[in-house]
C-alpha cells in the first residue's frame, strides 16, 4: 500500500487529479493542510472512486472550523493516526 498526501484544496489546484490518477487500488489518499478542504461534503463527488481509502487529517479539519462539516464516508484520523499509516505504507507519495 502506498499513502498518498494532499495538502492542495481542489478548489484551487487540480493536482488532485493527478494523484487520483496514481492511485492503485490499495493505495489510500489522506487530506493534509489546505487539502481538507476536499473532504467537505460539496467535494465528495470528486473522490467517488476510493470508496473507503480516502482520508482526512483531524487537526486540519479542526484548524480550519470544517470538523464538524466533514463529509460521511471519510475516515477521519489524528496524528498518531497519520503515523500508523506511515508506518504501514510501503511509501508516502506527497502531493502539493
Amino acid at each position: 500500500m502506498i499513502l498518498h498526501t494532499l495538502n492542495r484544496s481542489p478548489l484551487e489546484s487540480t493536482v488532485y487529479r493527478q494523484a487520483l490518477r496514481a492511485l492503485a487500488e490499495d493505495d489510500k489518499l489522506l487530506l493534509i493542510e489546505d487539502g481538507v478542504l476536499g473532504a467537505l461534503p460539496a467535494q465528495q463527488a470528486l473522490w467517488s472512486s476510493l470508496p473507503g481509502r480516502l482520508l482526512a487529517l483531524a487537526e486540519d479539519l479542526e484548524a480550519r472550523g470544517l470538523s464538524e462539516h466533514c463529509a460521511t464516508g471519510i475516515e477521519v484520523i489524528d496524528v498518531d493516526g497519520f503515523v500508523r499509516l506511515t508506518e504501514e505504507a510501503d511509501k508516502v507519495v506527497s502531493w502539493y
